[in-house]
């Protein structure tokens, strides 16, 4: 019954120093290297974001991370376990919620949390309190006595993060946990990201949206082919890019070049064009929309709209790699290969029960 114990744990007892520390890992899939070297910390009781197209290499450094993939190279610790030689103890003490929905689908909701309780070694009594615990939660009461083949995508996915939360984990990975949800339920799912770190977790939350990232991430990591090609915060990597960018939305996608032209001597780079949208850092903020709207108007170019806006995470993504997040890479399929251990019912194999 000493496993029952972890279901009551403390998400922050024994922090001490990163909760993830990875250094030089390094993972290839024959002539595919799908990790190269990557070097990351995550602070206790944030939220990392890692960034990254398809392919990017991020499935397979959270499966690193996970126990799922042993490196072939480099070392990771994760809540101070190291994921090679610790691997059995450190899957009592994390979580895990992949890219798709992992439950049973002819259990019920109920059913599902408490298998999971008793797979971490919990008495039946004990594992139906904290499965009825995470039901209220994640507002799936109502459901929790219906088979799971019935629940829409958003409540699978809230279900299936309840699961990997049984074991009240100190560190907490989601892989893409928001992929294919409507606008209402990433919202309400953001809002239970939020509340695991206010209650002391450690996410490693790996998106392509990058609103996502904003919103929630307290540091970023943007990989890239397997590599590490930039860090800090939200703000940091914005300041990277530069100050305030004009966006002009002419009337007709004819007058980009002119348009171009009447702008260039105002902007800082090359504008960058997209359909019939200019864009570019301003030299000045100051009068700067008045400037360009004068220039345009003496070129004879149309405008439907104008604004001056701080760089996002988007012109960052672009800036840093070239392409934008959600462009494939050729070898991306370097990311969605799965060892066979984990493929089929991914659910109990994925979050480790027992050593």
């Amino acid at each position: 019954m000493a496993r029952a114990a972890q279901i009551s744990a403390d998400p922050s007892a024994g922090a001490a120093g990163p909760a993830i520390a990875v250094r030089g890992v390094a993972k290839s899939f024959g002539s595919v290297r799908a990790l190269d070297g990557v070097d990351l910390d995550v602070a206790t009781g944030t939220v990392l974001g890692l960034l990254g197209p398809n392919g990017a290499g991020k499935t397979t450094l959270v499966r690193v991370l996970t126990t799922l993939l042993e490196p072939d190279s480099g070392t990771a610790t994760v809540a101070g376990l190291d994921v090679v030689r610790d691997a059995g103890a450190l899957r009592h003490r994390i979580g895990l919620a992949g890219q798709y929905a992992a439950v049973d689908e002819d259990l019920t909701g109920m059913e599902n949390l408490t298998m999971v309780g008793r797979l971490y070694g919990a008495a039946r009594s004990d594992a139906r309190r904290r499965a009825a615990e995470l039901l209220e939660r994640f507002d799936l009461v109502d459901a929790g006595d219906r088979v799971t083949s019935t629940y829409s995508g958003g409540m699978r996915r809230r279900l299936d993060l309840a699961a990997a939360l049984v074991a009240r984990p100190r560190v907490v990975f989601l892989d893409e946990p928001t992929t294919g949800l409507d606008p209402r339920s990433r919202i309400a799912l953001w809002e239970t990201i939020e509340g695991l770190v206010a209650d002391g977790a450690t996410v490693l939350l790996t998106t392509q949206y990058l609103d996502e990232a904003d919103r929630l991430a307290d540091s970023i990591t943007v990989i890239d082919h397997g590599r590490v090609i930039a860090q800090g915060t939200a703000d940091e990597l914005k300041d990277r890019v530069g100050g305030e960018r004009l966006e002009v939305t002419l009337e007709r996608e004819d007058d980009v070049a002119a348009a171009t032209r009447a702008l260039e001597t105002m902007v800082s780079e090359e504008p960058a064009v997209r359909g019939r949208t200019v864009g570019a850092p301003v030299r000045s903020r100051s009068g700067a929309i008045a400037e360009a709207v004068r220039r345009l108007t003496e070129a004879g170019v149309g405008v439907d709209d104008i604004d001056l806006r701080r760089p996002t995470l988007d012109d960052v993504f672009l800036a840093l790699t070239g392409h934008a997040a959600e462009e494939r890479r050729e070898d991306d399929a370097a990311d969605g290969i799965e060892p066979p251990a984990t493929r089929g019912r991914r659910g109990r194999a994925r979050r480790g029960r027992g050593g």
